[in-house]
């Protein structure tokens, strides 16, 4: 009897307990787990970027994102239905319109296909003037996105259009050529060619000049003008920029502007400057001739050695004493070579090297003096010298100069692009680029786009067998090439 009263009194409480819990607080858990829900989805939907595509989700999920965050559940409706729509006019240019070509590019699909091209030509590295294959995969990818074009010129070079065909005219430039190096790097898509390497980035310039056509060609019938794609050989030491200028790669076109990688800058940072950007450069061989002797008897030769030895030491005056500390110059002796005999004098020596600077004018005065300065002291000692500046064939690189409004033109795409934090006033550097010979032609802007990528071992510096890098900058070169040819364009005809 004692236990049938303690098990009423119980079943009574969990009577009450039940029809509390009916009438509020399991209705309240059920609102708090779908809340939470909610917030998880809405989310997920918030940190999707607008260049993919968002995931599925059940009807049920959908339901109650609709019911709990209408105005959510609207905004992503909007971001779906852009992705169907054609691209936009962009009769007024605005930051959309760059956020547009920026999510092209960095679409998955359109992302890995930049890579892929990249990757098959670092794989199969090409020489100066041999860029064989690397011009019949570039010609294969214009076809299919049925984008006509001129070929060959400077051997293996192309001139593709995309556009009305109607002026003006703008161009962009990539080089092609790989380097003489043994590729140090070990990763799936290694250089197939021993001893050749795409150690300068020009694989990745193709690559990001073949994306930039893809999303210019989608764009064509908003083109106000007509964007021509340079795709060059033998930049490194073989002035394939001049040999296309002579084959009429510049034919119509009133602007051109390229790229180079940068490992000085973090990946997908742009950098450049107005006027004087990378030096002139160019390389010298001078034979100076005396007489051979005995050493022992140094009385009966013409000694070049101290004739030479002068030479160097008074071509370091040129830059020390000649030159305004504020214009700068190098003059750098970089081979001595009297032969091996250690007991005899030489009948010759001879001495090579480079110099660098910022203009014409002192880049020419250099070359001058460097002339005098070997001569003039040969014949102090009773020697006679010869100088070989290499002038027929093309060695010399003149400065690469930017244009003001040329270079404004970069930066303004590239903040819009990319943002101000993205975008560099770099210092001038001593490197030299056959871009230069474009500059001369037409007005005309050089940039860089960093690559540098710690993480990744993309930080050393350009012809490095250890070179590599961080292929996130694919896209965003490919978008900032197509921005600022479609801008250029835009702005003329304002």
């Amino acid at each position: 009897m004692k236990m049938w009263k303690i098990s009423s009194f119980s079943l009574s409480v969990l009577l009450i307990f039940i029809i509390c819990m009916i009438n509020n607080p399991f209705s309240s858990a059920f609102a708090a787990a779908a809340a939470s829900s909610d917030h998880e989805l809405s989310s997920y939907f918030e940190s999707t970027s607008c260049c993919l595509k968002n995931k599925e989700t059940t009807a049920a999920e959908t339901e109650l994102i609709k019911s709990r965050n209408q105005s959510s559940s609207t905004r992503q409706k909007r971001r779906r239905s852009s992705q169907s729509e054609e691209p936009s006019d962009c009769t007024v240019w605005t930051k959309e319109c760059s956020d547009e070509l920026l999510c092209f590019a960095k679409k998955k699909e359109n992302f890995e296909w930049i890579k892929s091209v990249r990757r098959r030509i670092h794989e199969n590295p090409e020489l100066a003037f041999e860029e064989y294959e690397t011009s019949k995969l570039i010609r294969e990818e214009l076809e299919k996105m049925e984008i006509s074009y001129r070929f060959p010129l400077a051997k293996t070079g192309i001139r593709a259009t995309i556009g009305t065909g109607e002026p003006p005219f703008v161009a962009i430039r990539a080089d092609m050529d790989a380097l003489p190096i043994q590729e140090a790097v070990e990763w799936e898509h290694k250089s197939k060619i021993a001893g050749k390497m795409h150690a300068c980035g020009h694989d990745a310039h193709v690559a990001m000049l073949i994306g930039a056509a893809k999303i210019l060609k989608a764009r064509e019938k908003y083109l106000k003008g007509t964007v021509i794609l340079i795709f060059q050989p033998a930049e490194e030491a073989g002035n394939g920029a001049k040999r296309m200028i002579r084959d009429g790669v510049l034919e119509n076109v009133e602007a051109i502007f390229a790229a180079h990688v940068s490992h000085q800058h973090r990946t997908g940072i742009i950098g450049s400057r107005p006027g004087p950007l990378l030096a002139g450069c160019g390389f010298f061989r001078a034979v100076i001739s005396g007489k051979v002797g005995r050493a022992e008897n140094p009385h009966r030769s013409v000694d070049p050695v101290l004739a030479a030895s002068a030479a160097v030491i008074s071509l370091q005056t040129i830059v020390s004493r000649e030159a305004n500390p504020l214009d700068s110059q190098v003059v750098s002796v970089t081979s001595f070579n009297a032969g091996d005999d250690l007991d005899s004098i030489p009948d010759t020596v001879i001495l090579r090297g480079t110099f660098r600077a910022f203009s014409n004018t002192s880049f020419y005065q250099i070359l001058t003096r460097i002339k005098q300065v070997i001569s003039e002291q040969a014949k102090v000692f009773r020697c006679s010298a010869t100088i070989d500046f290499f002038e027929n064939k093309d060695t010399i690189y003149p400065p690469t100069v930017n244009e003001e409004y040329m270079y404004e033109h970069v930066r303004k795409v590239s903040v819009d692009l990319l943002g101000l934090e993205n975008f560099r006033v770099v210092e001038r550097m001593m490197g030299a680029e056959d871009f230069s010979f474009y500059t001369q032609e037409i007005p005309s802007a050089f940039f860089f786009i960093g690559i540098m990528n710690e993480t990744l071992g993309s930080y050393h510096t350009g012809h490095s067998p250890h070179f590599m890098i961080d292929e996130d900058v694919l896209p965003v070169g490919a978008a900032t090439h197509a921005a600022i040819a479609e801008r250029y364009l835009y702005d003329r005809k304002l």
